[in-house]
């Protein structure tokens, strides 16, 4: 398709709560969306660095800079067959994947809504829905916390994910265990630790954990092999994974048991279906995270989900959870399965069925850029 405008647009969606990690506190969520246009048609995509460089070298304004400033006039004007024609045309600038991801999952939606097809068929999904699990950050107290893990489990949320950190560790991990002996419990640490705490892993394996969450550095592979070799609990990297040769080495390294695959940390949708791939191949079970996106960010994250090694509850939100009214509509929803999992459906439309309000989205701005062909 030969790629007539795109526009940019860096928007700062108020959270109806401070989300806190072991890398900060956002009180907005900081994302740049990408609508691409061909053909008469127009799709959108999503990609969510934050605000700040502390989840990842990457941060939205830098992206913004970046799309509007040398990414985007790579593409204007071009004929891009394909995802991975689109990657190609873009690997001479290094690194950035948050960049290249919102040109890449707007590639896949603009394809997918011009075949008429759902994202997730075009993605070459069988499945139209698939379990998520419930996300916990860090709050104020124990007291608070575990209220809130009561009502998820008692809504048959398959999966409980705690954030872990210094200040927010073991006592409060204890508390939640003894609430629930039976639940699935893993923990995201966000790359809070290093293997000088391996006594503090090894007292991590008493909890019958699924997994540790990136528990060391967001750019180390090796450590990981290290750590994994000497606890029983799996490992699952997330910051580390942001390519398909990192994932590679990753896998020669035997780093970890799990990927956590996010479509912006990876650079899009096409390295996303790769790792997958590679995983599968491996034996690795994956799933799907998520970057607080609007609800077209998680749409795009929901229809990678349903590929058959995501098998891990996804996390994948509810609109309602984080914003009090989302930047795009129809906003997501999660629907109850026969068996009483909470889960994300697909919607039958093509491409993804959603897009930002026009006027949610002024509002939200903090700024925009159009190209087209003849501004390149």
């Amino acid at each position: 398709m030969i790629i007539e405008q795109i526009d940019i647009y860096h928007v700062a969606m108020p959270l109806v709560y401070p989300w806190r990690t072991a890398y900060g506190e956002d009180a907005a969520a900081e994302s740049v969306l990408v609508q691409m246009h061909s053909q008469g048609c127009s799709a959108w995509g999503e990609s969510a660095p934050l605000a700040a460089p502390c989840y990842s070298p990457e941060w939205a304004g830098g992206v913004f800079a970046l799309l509007r400033n040398w990414l985007a006039p790579a593409l204007v004007g071009e004929d891009v067959v394909s995802g991975k024609d689109l990657q190609a045309r873009l690997a001479h600038f290094k690194g950035n994947p948050f960049a290249k991801a919102a040109l890449d999952t707007a590639w896949w939606v603009l394809a997918a809504t011009l075949a008429g097809q759902p994202l997730h068929v075009m993605l070459g999904a069988a499945r139209s829905a698939a379990d998520v699990g419930a996300d916990f950050g860090v709050m104020d107290t124990i007291d608070e916390l575990l209220p809130c893990v009561d009502q998820a489990v008692d809504a048959g949320f398959r999966r409980i994910k705690l954030k872990f950190r210094p200040g927010w560790d073991l006592p409060m991990l204890q508390a939640v265990r003894a609430r629930h002996p039976q639940a699935v419990i893993h923990i995201d640490l966000n790359s809070g630790y290093r293997l000088e705490d391996l006594e503090l892993f090894r007292r991590l394996d008493d909890f019958n954990l699924a997994m540790l969450e990136q528990p060391l550095g967001h750019d180390d592979l090796v450590d990981h092999a290290r750590l994994q070799a000497q606890i029983r609990t799996p490992i699952c990297l997330d910051e580390s994974i942001t390519s398909v040769q990192r994932a590679k080495t990753a896998i020669e390294l035997a780093s970890c048991r799990y990927v956590n695959v996010k479509p912006g940390r990876v650079g899009g949708l096409t390295p996303a279906l790769e790792i997958h791939d590679l995983c599968q191949q491996a034996g690795i079970p994956c799933w799907v995270g998520g970057m607080l996106e609007s609800a077209v960010g998680a749409r795009i994250c929901a229809a990678l989900a349903m590929l058959d090694n995501f098998t891990y509850p996804a996390d994948i939100f509810p609109s309602r959870r984080f914003y009090a009214q989302d930047l795009a509509e129809p906003e997501l929803e999660l629907e109850v399965s026969a068996e009483g999992s909470p889960q994300v459906r697909c919607l039958d439309l093509p491409g993804i069925g959603t897009a930002p309000h026009p006027r949610r989205l002024q509002q939200l701005t903090v700024a925009h850029a159009t190209l087209t062909a003849k501004t390149r």
